[in-house]
């Protein structure tokens, strides 16, 4: 009963804060250290990644007929656009994929601790201040996801790829790539979510295969819930940030990843100290 709660809570945190860009790993990091999961480091290394897959269908679920090119309702113009739209996204996922495969156990193993999280954390909210103050008078030049470009894509794949140092953040590199490129908010969002699908999914699938399919019935039951509950999460969480950029920048979560990468650097080098 109280593995469950501890999963809800992780669940909870992971369905916030995916979208937003303000880390998923460095609340995560920072939630584990007061609340341990009594079961493997195998299997909790794992859960942090594939509970990204509930996260992953509340964005399917959001935008089905959009991203859906067989839509019974669409013209045929808008059949091709939507097709366009996934040869975007697959073209922008390569980077990821790559690097991803190439360098997934070096990261694990040299970068998967709290001071590169807080670092990120930091780095990337001072960027999203600079890049939002830049921006304050500038008219985006791509307003529509039908007016980006492969090479844009490609770019904002580019980006992606930063996200593999954990505390930079998926969606936070993404959406920084997108503003820089010239889009607006809402495109950069919603490129975002469309290019977490294949993403997030090739992840969890090869933290999957990692860890193979030796569950037992609590550790599978476990990971059903986490999956449930950011998925639950999340569909609020996309509708909050898209709802809330047609109004605001993104310089908030700036200063919410300063504040946040403080935190975790004092923490945890003032517990280091302590332990001396």
């Amino acid at each position: 009963m109280l593995e469950a709660l501890k999963v809800i809570i992780l669940g909870i945190v992971e369905g916030i804060t995916e979208w937003l860009p303000i880390s998923s790993t460095g609340h995560l990091i920072l939630v584990e250290e007061f609340i341990h999961l009594k079961l493997s480091e195998e299997f909790v290394e794992m859960f942090n990644i594939v509970i990204q897959f509930g996260a992953i269908l509340a964005v399917i679920m959001l935008y089905f007929h959009k991203l859906n090119p067989f839509a019974r309702d669409k013209s045929k113009k808008q059949q091709m656009l939507t097709i366009q739209l996934w040869v975007k996204v697959a073209i922008a996922t390569i980077p990821a994929m790559i690097f991803g495969l190439l360098f997934d156990d070096y990261v694990d193993e040299h970068f998967m601790n709290a001071y590169v999280v807080a670092a990120m954390l930091i780095v990337y909210g001072i960027l999203y201040i600079i890049v939002e103050r830049r921006n304050e008078n500038k008219k985006p030049a791509v307003t529509k996801l039908t007016q980006l470009t492969i090479p844009m894509a490609l770019a904002i794949g580019g980006f992606q790829v930063l996200a593999i140092i954990p505390g930079t953040s998926r969606s936070g590199a993404t959406i920084l790539g997108g503003l820089l490129i010239g889009a607006s908010r809402g495109v950069a969002a919603e490129f975002t979510f469309f290019l977490a699908i294949p993403v997030m999914f090739g992840w969890s699938a090869l933290k999957m295969l990692k860890f193979g399919l030796g569950f037992t019935g609590q550790e599978f039951g476990l990971l059903l819930l986490g999956c449930a509950v950011a998925f639950c999460v999340s569909v609020f969480a996309i509708k909050f940030l898209m709802q809330y950029i047609k109004n605001h920048d993104f310089k908030v979560f700036g200063y919410y990843r300063i504040g946040l990468g403080i935190i975790v650097l004092l923490y945890f080098g003032i517990t280091a100290l302590l332990a001396l």
